[in-house]
């Protein structure tokens, strides 16, 4: 992730990428106009990059100018397009090959073929190296096309925001979702989980989206995913994996303007932690951090055993049962910890001591995201 200016930009298209989809325009281009010398012309500022490397690897004789047009303020494409630098040679009888880094709404490419209308060139060709087809608007033919992408703002290879960011090699996407903190809280049986949750949720103003609370929500409302977790329930069969992430995902989209989520109850599997990244992924966000209260198994039996006296759930009233579900939980969380620590996400914090103390600790993690 990168910071230019105010906002924050995620990776989209890696320079690598980037270099085969100019190969390939390259290619279609030269096979397309044989020995024939063409003349491209670059249009200013963002396509520099593009034309530098594009002339590089173009394997026969060509001709190189520039146009400047400016029709961005910001992360949005303007109505106004001016005409800063306009075209200093005769073209007459000319191939010309337009060399855009981007069409989206296609406003600079009717000004383009507006400046070439009385040049009387051979022919007019488009190419560009990215393309955004849900934001094109016009009838112009488009000739070469190195990529298509959504239609999300981007900076880097030439591209900017507000000056910043055409320097950079590869290509990173606006992350829509600025200010949300997202954490995986996890904890042994008796770690008091669900207490510290419901602090948190309150001091950082967090979505709190317990996986038991979710099933139980989808199962007794007779949802179509709630029929269908309950089906295999009823088998005794494990859920799978994308049922329980079509649910969060619902949740998550309840709250779409939330400043994050406590995820509790999952993920309990790589696999489940790689989809939950995945989701986060699409919603322009990600998992900051999982956040492990950590408390020796003797205190866990002899807190779960006192809970036992009123809770009514026989598993918190035999110890043998007590320590098979802790120790099923260290069988399940270490992969997860190893998961989330090759990524600097894994915090585990001292789960002893009062509610006060612990959410402190708790906190001192939180506050450093």
């Amino acid at each position: 992730m990168i910071k230019l200016h105010d906002l924050y930009f995620k990776p989209f298209i890696s320079e690598q990428e980037i270099d085969t989809a100019v190969q390939k325009m390259v290619d279609s281009i030269a096979d397309d106009l044989g020995d024939e010398v063409p003349v491209f012309v670059g249009i200013l500022n963002g396509s520099f990059m593009l034309v530098s490397d594009f002339v590089k690897k173009y394997p026969k004789p060509c001709e190189v100018t520039f146009i400047k047009l400016a029709s961005y303020e910001g992360v949005k494409s303007t109505e106004d397009i001016q005409r800063l630098i306009g075209l200093t040679q005769d073209l007459t009888g000319r191939t010309v090959v337009i060399l855009e880094d981007i069409i989206d709404s296609g406003k600079t490419l009717e000004e383009v073929h507006r400046i070439f209308e009385n040049e009387n060139v051979k022919q007019l060709l488009i190419a560009t190296l990215f393309y955004k087809p849900e934001a094109y608007d016009k009838d112009f033919k488009l000739h070469y096309v190195g990529m298509e992408i959504p239609n999300k703002f981007i900076v880097g290879y030439g591209l900017d925001y507000d000056g910043l960011g055409r320097d950079l090699p590869d290509v990173y996407q606006l992350k829509t979702t600025q200010h949300m903190t997202n954490l995986v809280l996890f904890g042994p049986p008796g770690a008091g989980k669900g207490t510290q949750a419901n602090y948190l949720k309150e001091k950082y103003d967090l979505i709190h989206i317990s996986t038991g609370d979710v099933f139980r929500f989808n199962i007794k409302n007779e949802t179509a995913l709630g029929m269908l977790a309950k089906s295999y329930m009823d088998k005794g069969e494990l859920v799978p994996d994308q049922v329980t992430i079509e649910m969060l995902n619902k949740e998550v989209e309840k709250n779409a303007g939330a400043n994050g989520f406590i995820f509790d109850g999952f993920p309990r599997t790589n696999g489940q932690a790689k989809a939950l990244d995945k989701l986060m992924d699409s919603k322009d966000s990600q998992i900051n951090a999982m956040v492990a209260l950590e408390v020796d198994d003797n205190v866990l039996v002899k807190r779960l055993l006192e809970r036992g006296k009123t809770s009514g759930r026989a598993d918190d009233a035999d110890e043998k049962i007590i320590r098979n579900r802790i120790k099923e939980y260290y069988n399940k969380t270490a992969i997860l910890k190893d998961y989330y620590a090759a990524q600097d996400k894994y915090f585990g914090v001292d789960g002893v001591g009062s509610i006060e103390d612990i959410t402190e600790r708790l906190s001192a993690v939180i506050d450093k995201l």
